[in-house]
């Protein structure tokens, strides 16, 4: 499961950003994952559940903002929102498209809290 990976690599940056303010707990990480990546939300849940116990994220959470797949047409210049396997140009049906999102890994936001 890449997943376990991937969260573990979310939650070590966390830490380090959460670190360098001082933060006594993270209390959420907001994220965002392009529909492209193969991340499945339920495995990635599961492995925040299973790696922040005995962390400074043990009773936070982690939530995940889903980015559509969008291409750019280069011959007509139409940008559209696809699936994973169609991605034909709806305008001109051109099936060599520039991917211009949907393959997204960010941490957006770490919020904490601090004792004062």
């Amino acid at each position: 499961m890449h997943e376990m990976g991937i969260c573990q690599s979310i939650l070590d940056a966390s830490f380090e950003a959460a670190e360098a303010e001082g933060a006594t707990r993270i209390k959420e990480i907001r994220i965002s994952v392009g529909e492209l990546t193969e991340v499945v939300d339920f495995a990635l849940q599961f492995a925040f559940e299973s790696l922040s116990p005995g962390t400074l994220a043990e009773g936070g959470k982690l939530v995940v903002n889903r980015i559509p797949a969008k291409s750019r047409c280069p011959s007509c210049g139409t940008e559209f929102e696809h699936d994973r396997f169609e991605t034909t140009c709806p305008e001109c049906g051109n099936p060599f498209n520039e991917n211009i999102a949907g393959r997204e890994l960010l941490i957006d936001s770490v919020d904490v809290e601090k004792d004062d």
